[in-house]
């Protein structure tokens, strides 16, 4: 996670223009590191630069949280996923049922 991190920070450095896949990938090597606060800053960051989101960017970053054991967190970004009419797939159900049961 650290090595894709340090790639997204030389892009933007270089002023590159990010795309929804780039971020999927840092936010995704940012869950498999557990390193949910940074896949949660990426997500924000997707926002800022007005990149749109998917259903890969929301389920990696329910996933994230999940593993963060932030059930409140990734349940916010399932609700958010609802209202902004990105397709919830069998996956982002998953990662937010899990991430409840982690919770307590």
């Amino acid at each position: 996670w650290d090595h894709s991190l340090q790639i997204y920070t030389s892009l933007t450095q270089r002023e590159v223009r990010l795309d929804t896949i780039t971020y999927n990938t840092a936010i995704s090597a940012c869950e498999k590191g557990g390193e949910w606060e940074e896949a949660l800053k990426l997500f924000g960051a997707m926002s800022q630069g007005r990149v749109k989101y998917d259903n890969i960017t929301f389920s990696a970053a329910i996933s994230a949280c999940e593993k963060g054991t932030k059930w409140d967190k990734a349940l916010q970004l399932f609700s958010m996923m609802a209202k902004g009419k990105v397709r919830c797939t069998t996956i982002s159900f998953s990662a937010a049922i899990s991430a409840c049961q982690k919770g307590g």
